[in-house]
């Protein structure tokens, strides 16, 4: 059966991504082969190509899908917006704080009411990316309440 036009879309934004991908990774090889240098990056692109693969393969077997109403797309630009000013106001608010609110607003635009549940993630999850920031990136990231 032929590919439809949204397939054929989906299919090019992901070969899109994993050229990016390839690209990435070759500059950063020619950059420097250190172990050190490629320890984030290789496993990363590993997966990402894989996870390309997949999709690309599934886009391939699944059965055609209708076009997006307006409705859904409409119900992203929120969650752009929210983005956006969770970028913006990282300066001010510190990657800590800033993630843990934006988390918590996300959860709760798509849904969760429960105050542990959302509290629980976003506390959890930001304390996890913090520290790991904090702990691989070679300068301070900008932070209220964890050490950078």
């Amino acid at each position: 059966k032929p590919l439809t036009k949204h397939q054929i879309a989906d299919l090019a934004i992901l070969v899109a991504l994993a050229s990016l991908v390839v690209w990435y990774i070759l500059d950063a090889l020619s950059s420097s082969t250190q172990v050190l240098n490629l320890i984030l990056i290789l496993p990363f692109t590993v997966l990402t190509l894989l996870l390309c693969l997949i999709q690309f393969i599934y886009q391939l077997i699944r059965p055609s899908v209708e076009a997006l109403s307006v409705e859904a797309v409409k119900s992203v630009l929120p969650v752009i917006a929210l983005f956006a000013v969770y970028t913006l106001t990282l300066p001010w608010l510190g990657f800590d704080v800033g993630t843990c609110l934006f988390v918590g607003a996300f959860l709760w635009f798509h849904g969760e009411r429960r105050w542990p549940w959302i509290v629980g993630y976003s506390l959890s999850f930001t304390s996890i990316v913090s520290l790991f920031f904090a702990a691989m990136l070679p300068y301070p990231m900008p932070m209220l309440v964890f050490p950078s």
